[in-house]
């Protein structure tokens, strides 16, 4: 069952966070699907302007519809993640997503509000949620590039006024994480005290967490010793996810894991069969690795077991 973000972040508020999962292929769609049955979780389906172009948006949104199918016990929301203007509007027209992205985070304070404005009076329109942006994130991810030290944190004093004169359903806040596998280095960590003033200027408002992934080293590890040479990645402890989502982080974002388990479990068959060419056999040990991957980040984040909680608020 597609359902908007709002719903899912009305339930979770102040007792668990959303995962939500970047996807781009069939073996990700089917993998996402069968972990968050397994742990009874409820979750959102990313799609960024990355993965819309990848081949087509058309075929992407086909495999979800197909997935909803498949799995008629799901529930999940389908948001755009990191879309411009440009690409906001398309979704929002194309009578899909159920909740988009405006990321207007890199303009100024007062043009950063009035390109949200214009997205959520459109999105709004039709009934469909908006997540927008304050302060940058550094790192990379696909077309979103800021230098480290270009990166800011979210101004607290900023983030009501913000929210009020844009509309905006949620918010990515800048508290520490950065994009793709190298997020932290020494004993860098996330900004608990920002966040903590985020939530007292806004109670009860949905805050959203970018970059989270966890790099988890084991996997790192793994790709490095089937010929990878990813040194010093290293993410977002998990063990945080819990005090995040008391601090009003109703929804986690995590992409570079599910595509360090993609790496090491092709990597891996590749160097230990080498005679093998056939796709579907690593793609079937993709599919089962990304499950339990996704299910035990859940059991992190709190949403595990909450499914029929959620169904119940549904109605």
């Amino acid at each position: 069952m597609i359902v908007t973000t709002k719903k899912l972040f009305e339930a979770a508020y102040g007792k668990y966070a959303i995962g939500a999962y970047n996807i781009n292929n069939l073996e990700q769609a089917m993998g996402l699907f069968r972990g968050n049955l397994d742990s009874q979780a409820p979750f959102i389906i990313q799609i960024s302007k990355g993965a819309r172009a990848y081949t087509d948006k058309l075929m992407l949104e086909g495999m979800i519809r197909s997935a909803n199918e498949v799995f008629p016990d799901a529930i999940f929301a389908v948001h755009l993640d990191h879309g411009d203007e440009e690409t906001a509007l398309d979704c929002i027209n194309s009578g899909f997503y159920s909740s988009v992205m405006i990321d207007a985070s890199h303009a100024p304070f007062d043009e950063n509000i009035a390109i949200t404005r214009r997205v959520v009076d459109a999105a709004h329109a039709k009934g469909i949620v908006v997540e927008a942006e304050l302060g940058q994130l550094g790192g990379v991810e696909e077309h979103v590039s800021v230098d480290e030290a270009d990166a800011k944190l979210t101004n607290p004093d900023e983030a009501k006024e913000f929210v009020e004169r844009s509309g905006c359903d949620s918010l990515a806040c800048a508290i520490g994480t950065s994009h793709g596998a190298f997020k932290f280095s020494g004993s860098q960590g996330l900004h608990f005290d920002v966040l903590a003033d985020i939530q007292k200027n806004l109670p009860s408002f949905p805050l959203v967490m970018h970059g989270s992934s966890s790099v988890p080293q084991e996997e790192v590890k793994r790709i490095n010793e089937a010929g990878g040479t990813l040194l010093g990645a290293k993410g977002v402890d998990a063990d945080q996810f819990k005090r995040a989502a008391e601090l009003g982080v109703t929804k986690i974002n995590i992409d570079t894991d599910g595509r360090l388990v993609w790496t090491r479990v092709h990597r891996e068959f590749f160097r230990d069969k080498p005679d093998q060419f056939d796709l579907r056999p690593p793609g079937k040990i993709f599919m089962a690795e990304y499950a339990k991957f996704i299910a035990a980040k859940n059991v992190k984040l709190g949403s595990a077991g909450q499914l029929d909680e959620v169904r119940k608020l549904l109605g």
